[in-house]
């Protein structure tokens, strides 16, 4: 009895110690009928070093993790492979900077609907695991305050 006990205990940290990713505030800005990409957005905290490797979602052909970055002073946004989730800090998905591409879009997204999306999160040790999230879709002018939208390009 005593032996289960242990190997309980060894599996129950060993799960503990996966890369545990909690999500907060998940939203997916709505369409205009046959717009065929959009964004979502939300807060990513990890509990122990993880990275994002991979988004899915049935609402999306394709679906990819980007970023936009002043380069040469242009905004642009580019797919990255991976996004670092640090642990223990909260790193915000949001217009004008990391965020979810949803390309290729199955229907209009319209404002109260709700997107699937799957995040596939892999942890220092190689392991990965999913975090499904119900994200609600918000309305075409639900941005953070001074962002920038897609196909909007800064020069000075």
């Amino acid at each position: 009895m005593k032996r289960y006990t242990l190997t309980l205990a060894a599996l129950l940290m060993a799960v503990a110690a996966q890369a545990q990713v909690s999500v907060k505030d998940a939203w997916v800005r709505a369409t205009v009928p046959h717009q065929k990409a959009t964004g979502a957005f939300m807060q990513l905290t990890a509990a122990s070093d993880a990275k994002l490797v991979e988004v899915r979602s049935s609402a999306a052909g394709i679906v990819e993790i980007h970023e936009m970055a002043l380069v040469k002073d242009v905004m642009k946004m580019r797919a990255v492979d991976v996004l670092v989730l640090p642990a223990g800090k909260t790193v915000e998905l949001k217009p004008g900077g990391y965020h979810v591409m949803l390309m290729d879009l199955k229907g209009q997204m319209k404002d109260g609907d709700t997107v699937a999306l799957t995040l596939v999160v892999e942890g220092s040790d190689g392991k990965r695991q999913n975090v499904e999230v119900q994200a609600p879709v918000r309305p075409l002018n639900a941005a953070a305050p001074g962002a920038m939208g897609h196909g909007q390009g800064m020069k000075r």
